[in-house]
C-alpha cells in the first residue's frame, strides 16, 4: 500500500490528492467519514451539530477519520487506511462510498442519492443510513423551471457515466419528464477532462439539470462556468451548487441529513445493530436561487418564483 499522510483534523480542512486525517483523544469512540471529495461545509456542520447534540464532543469522547478520495478509483484506498485505524462505524457519504462498504464487517450510516438497500423498513446486515431520495423531487424541479422559462418543453440530465446511481437518476427524471410533457436528453461526463464536452451538448436545451453526484459536487465551480458559457439555467439538488454559482436548487436539505445521520452514529455507537435501525428519507427540503446568476443569463425571476425560496443569493 502506497504512503498515506495523516493530519490533525482543523476545521474539516482536506489533503490533497488523498487524505486519511484524525484528531487524537483518549477513549473516544471512532468514526470514519470516507467520501470522494472534501465534504461540503454545510454537510460538515450539519453531520458536527448532530454529533454535539448527542454529547458526542470531538476531543474528547469521539474522533472523526476523514477518508477523502481526489476520485472514485482511490476510494478502496481510503476506505482499507480507515478499517486500518479501527473505526467503530463509519459514514458513507455518497452513492460510490455505501456501495464500497455495505458488504464488510464495519457497521456503516449512509446519506447517499440512491437508495442501496432493498427495504428501508429492513436494511438489514451492517448498514442504514439516510436517502436523499424522494419521489416528488425530480417532478418539482421541472416545476419550478416551468415558472421560470416560458414555454418550457425540452431539458438535458447531466450524468456521471459509470456511476452507479446514473441508471436510476435517469429513471426517475424520465418518467418525472413523461409526466410533464418535457422532452429530456442525457449527456454524460465520466470525469473532470469530459464536463466541457458534455455541457456543451447540452447547450440546445432551455435548462440543464445536473444529478446529484459527489464528483459533481467537488467540480461544481466548473460546471456552473461551464453552464453560463452556454448560457444554460442550471438545476441542481442541494444547495452548495448554486453557492458555487449554478443557478437554482430544489431538494433536501443536506445539513439536516448528516445531523441526522449522526443521530444513528450515536445510537449504533450505544449497541443497537444497524439491521434495527429504519433508512431514514428527507423530511425538510429547500429551494435556493442565485440572483446573481439569473442576471448573468438574462432571466427574470417571476416574484412567485422568488417568494418559495428559502434563500435568495444576491
Amino acid at each position: 500500500m502506497t504512503r498515506r499522510e495523516f493530519i490533525l483534523l482543523v476545521g474539516g480542512a482536506a489533503a490533497w490528492p488523498f487524505a486519511v486525517q484524525a484528531q487524537q483523544a483518549s477513549r473516544s469512540h471512532r468514526i470514519g467519514f470516507l467520501r470522494v471529495g472534501p465534504p461540503p461545509k454545510r454537510f460538515i456542520e450539519g453531520f458536527r451539530n448532530g454529533l454535539r447534540e448527542q454529547k458526542l464532543i470531538e476531543g474528547q469522547n469521539v474522533v472523526i477519520a476523514w477518508g477523502l478520495a481526489e476520485s472514485v478509483a482511490q476510494l478502496p484506498d481510503a476506505l482499507a487506511e480507515l478499517v486500518r485505524l479501527k473505526v467503530d462505524v463509519l459514514v458513507a457519504s455518497g452513492t460510490s462510498s455505501v456501495l464500497l462498504t455495505r458488504a464488510g464487517a464495519i457497521p456503516v450510516v449512509f446519506v447517499a442519492a440512491v437508495d442501496p438497500v432493498a427495504s428501508l423498513a429492513r436494511p438489514g446486515g451492517m448498514i442504514t443510513g439516510i436517502t436523499a431520495v424522494a419521489e416528488e423531487l425530480n417532478g418539482k424541479r421541472l416545476q419550478l423551471l416551468q415558472q421560470l422559462i416560458p414555454n418550457f418543453s425540452n431539458a438535458a440530465l447531466l450524468v456521471r457515466a459509470g456511476s452507479p446511481a446514473t441508471a436510476e437518476h435517469t429513471k426517475q427524471a424520465e418518467r418525472a419528464a413523461q409526466a410533464l410533457g418535457v422532452r429530456l436528453r442525457v449527456v454524460a461526463a465520466r470525469d473532470y477532462g469530459e464536463l466541457e464536452n458534455a455541457v456543451s451538448a447540452a447547450q440546445n436545451a432551455q435548462a440543464l439539470i445536473v444529478a446529484d453526484d459527489t464528483v459533481f459536487t467537488t467540480q461544481r465551480i466548473r460546471i456552473a462556468e461551464l453552464a453560463l458559457k452556454n448560457r444554460l439555467p442550471t438545476m441542481y439538488g442541494h444547495r452548495d451548487m448554486v453557492q458555487a454559482g449554478g443557478l437554482m436548487t430544489y431538494g433536501p436539505d443536506y445539513g439536516d441529513l448528516y445531523r441526522r445521520a449522526a443521530e444513528q452514529v450515536q445510537k449504533i455507537l450505544q449497541g443497537t445493530k444497524p439491521s434495527d435501525l429504519p433508512v431514514e428519507q428527507p423530511t425538510k427540503f429547500e429551494l435556493v436561487i442565485n440572483l446573481k446568476t439569473a442576471k448573468a443569463l438574462g432571466l427574470s425571476l417571476p416574484p412567485m418564483l422568488l417568494a418559495q425560496a428559502q434563500e435568495v443569493i444576491e
